[in-house]
């Protein structure tokens, strides 16, 4: 079995879950998440625990049982609790503010780079314009989000500026050998 995949969901109170065929929706104090999941894969509800069993014990069945668990999960804890990436600002002059809904990021170029947030995603400036949280219910589009945003602005190795995500480690180079 994989342990990933035998382990029981438990519902927190307040999440529904509806599943019709392939399709299961769940919705909750944040809001309501729908995937359609493999045809293969049988997910039971009983009790207010979810369950995912396999067909067979072949390499796909595996890790499909694997994926569909927490795909499932991600989609219990997302409309429960909600998920959040959190991006620091490195570099003199960089920073990022709100305009409306909008991110708006100053990170070195000519212009400003802007940032319309899709559905169910809502953006946060902290800590003196260096902090940008992102926030939503689906996990996959946080990190999608999170990602684009990085990379208007990589952190470079050599000082370090750009956009990181929270508690990355940037490996430094030491630069011209000849400057002392």
């Amino acid at each position: 079995m994989s342990r990933i995949g035998k382990a029981p969901i438990q519902l927190p109170k307040g999440v529904n879950v509806d599943i019709q065929g392939t399709a299961v929706t769940v919705t909750g104090p944040k809001g309501k998440l729908e995937q359609k999941l493999h045809s293969e894969m049988t997910i039971s509800l009983d009790d207010s625990v979810l369950s995912v069993t396999r067909p067979s014990d072949s390499r796909q069945h595996r890790a499909l049982h694997g994926l569909t668990r927490a795909l499932l999960n991600n989609m219990v804890v997302g409309v429960s609790e909600g998920f959040s990436k959190v991006l620091e600002i490195e570099g003199v002059g960089y920073r990022a503010e709100m305009q409306g809904e909008n991110l708006i990021l100053n990170v070195g170029y000519s212009h400003p780079v802007k940032f319309d947030p899709p559905a169910d995603i809502k953006f946060a400036v902290e800590d003196r314009n260096k902090t940008v949280i992102v926030s939503g219910i689906d996990k996959q589009v946080v990190g999608e989000i999170a990602a684009q945003i990085r990379k208007t602005r990589p952190p470079e190795p050599y000082k370090g500026k750009g956009v990181r995500y929270r508690g990355e480690h940037v490996r430094r180079k030491a630069g011209k050998a000849g400057k002392v």
